[in-house]
């Protein structure tokens, strides 16, 4: 199956068009519908979706706005396969890039986080002091950033938080942005492993504050001429888009262009200088802001760019979703099926192996044709269980293999698996039977002359070290008989010296 790019949105009733929304996905190319998810409303930054990979179905979250109900959707079905009852109502959900742990904000400033696969509340604490407007994982899944009405964003670490000797402390964050001065938002993460990462952050303040959380500190602030509700940033982090109700949407380059002491074109990076760096966009200029405005007519609700970071998605409270070219701003397509309904979410993904219409719902193993499994969704615990915990059961998707013969997921036969078997482990002679080929006669004859040559080399440097033992054993052996011979004749003279002595003494007497 060829890869395809497509749009993935949610909407929502308007005053104007009362009644639920959905959740539909398009081709990007064309905007053709794919599928349709019905029977669901989600405000901004209350839908997420897990993508399918590695065999399993992915799924699709909804927080309802006016009830503690989550709807679950998969690829595979357009009917609502799941209704997870909630605590309480939840203003912003977000799941990790990895679909293993929900997180879900409420009015009240209070934060609660499940692990998916066992619907275990690992922790629920009180994060702010007013409304959650957003939830964001970092790339990796290793932190939580948490957006609120109270105008401070909290960057909280999930190991921390699903630290069982930590279950009953009250959550610290890791590090809280303060800096705004009105209700955050939007919190956007760029790539990278945390803390190695930077985080855009939007406010009804006029503002778009740039952070390092590695340094833990403010890099650049961005000053518009209206607030802002949404930001959409590029993979490759150099330019980030921020719109407006009032439908304006601004374009801002991380980078220009300058000239060196040379006179050569270069390009620098902007920002960086810390607090003190500040950037207003001013829009009075017209040939700055032909350049970098986007003028949509309708209020934005959404932004979102597409995998190739050509295409620029914007999504309207009207019901509009519009694609625009980002290097020429050129609108490119409108797509007005949802005319009427709040545009509350836009992402691109590539289009489901599972979807339904499009594809057969089944893997090919070998030779038999299995359903692909979607991935598990327990129901969400409503409040801290340290049984549950405790036990820690977790519903895991395995394959079934109810036939163990090897023919059924290979085409290697049972015969040249006995062949290769009886090749492996014959014995020596029935090997050396066997090798009777020209080549291997001369393998063989070629490895014993050179085995011959080795032996006389190492006969011949035997005789050498045995002579200079011979050598050396008969030097020792005369420099003793020497020192003996020595040795005695001294003894001898003495001796002969003494009875001289004596019978010079006894002639005396006489």
């Amino acid at each position: 199956m060829q890869l395809h790019e497509c749009i993935f949105c949610a909407t929502a009733p308007s005053p104007s068009t009362p009644g639920p929304g959905t959740i539909s996905l398009h081709d990007i190319q064309n905007g053709t519908s794919l599928a349709s998810f019905k029977q669901t409303s989600s405000g901004a930054h209350c839908t997420a979706v897990v993508q399918s990979r590695n065999g399993q179905g992915g799924f699709m979250l909804a927080a309802q706005p006016e009830k503690s109900i989550m709807n679950v959707y998969n690829f595979q079905k357009d009917q609502l396969a799941l209704k997870l009852v909630l605590p309480e109502k939840l203003s912003a959900i977000a799941v990790d890039p990895h679909g293993s742990y929900c997180a879900g904000g409420t009015s009240q400033g209070r934060i609660y986080l499940w692990e998916i696969a066992s619907g275990i509340m690992y922790n629920a604490w009180d994060a702010h002091y007013r409304q959650v407007n957003v939830l964001r994982f970092t790339q990796d899944g290793a932190a939580l950033l948490s957006g609120s009405e109270d105008s401070g964003v909290s960057v909280w670490s999930v190991s921390r938080l699903v630290d069982d000797d930590m279950h009953n402390e009250l959550p610290t964050p890791y590090f809280q942005i303060s800096d705004h001065t009105l209700a955050v938002t939007d919190v956007v993460c760029g790539v990278g492993h945390f803390p190695s990462c930077r985080v855009l952050t939007s406010s009804v303040d006029h503002s778009v504050k740039l952070w390092d959380l590695y340094s833990k500190s403010l890099l650049t602030t961005f000053y518009f001429p209206q607030p802002i509700t949404c930001l959409a940033w590029d993979v490759t982090e150099r330019l980030f888009f921020a719109a407006s109700m009032d439908g304006s949407v601004h374009q801002v380059n991380l980078f220009r262009q300058r000239e060196d002491k040379f006179g050569r074109a270069a390009m620098e990076a902007v920002g960086g200088g810390g607090i003190s760096d500040v950037i207003r966009i001013n829009d009075l200029d017209p040939q700055s802001a032909k350049k970098r405005l986007i003028s949509v007519g309708q209020p934005v609700t959404t932004l979102a760019i597409s995998l190739t970071s050509s295409l620029l998605l914007v999504g309207t409270a009207a019901g509009l979703i519009q694609t625009y070219d980002i290097a020429s701003h050129q609108l490119l397509r409108t797509l007005s099926t949802h005319k009427g309904l709040a545009i509350t979410h836009l992402a691109t993904l590539l289009r489901p192996p599972d979807l339904i219409g499009h594809v057969s719902l089944t893997l090919t193993t070998g030779t038999e044709q299995k359903e692909m499994p979607v991935r598990p969704v327990a129901p969400l615990q409503r409040m801290k269980d340290a049984k549950a915990r405790e036990a820690h059961e977790v519903a895991m998707l395995l394959p079934v293999q109810e036939n163990t013969n090897t023919e059924v997921f290979s085409s290697y036969s049972r015969g040249e698996l006995v062949e290769d078997h009886a090749f492996f482990v014959q014995s020596e002679s029935d090997s050396n039977a066997a090798s009777n080929s020209a080549a291997s006669g001369l393998s063989l004859q070629s490895q014993v002359a050179e085995l011959e040559g080795e032996v006389a080399r190492l006969r011949e440097q035997l005789g050498k070290a045995k002579g200079v033992n011979d050598a050396m054993w008969e030097t020792m052996v005369k420099r003793l008989v020497e020192g003996k011979d020595e040795k005695d004749q001294a003894a001898e003279q003495n001796e002969q010296d003494a009875e001289d002595g004596s019978r010079r003494r006894k002639r005396g007497r006489v």
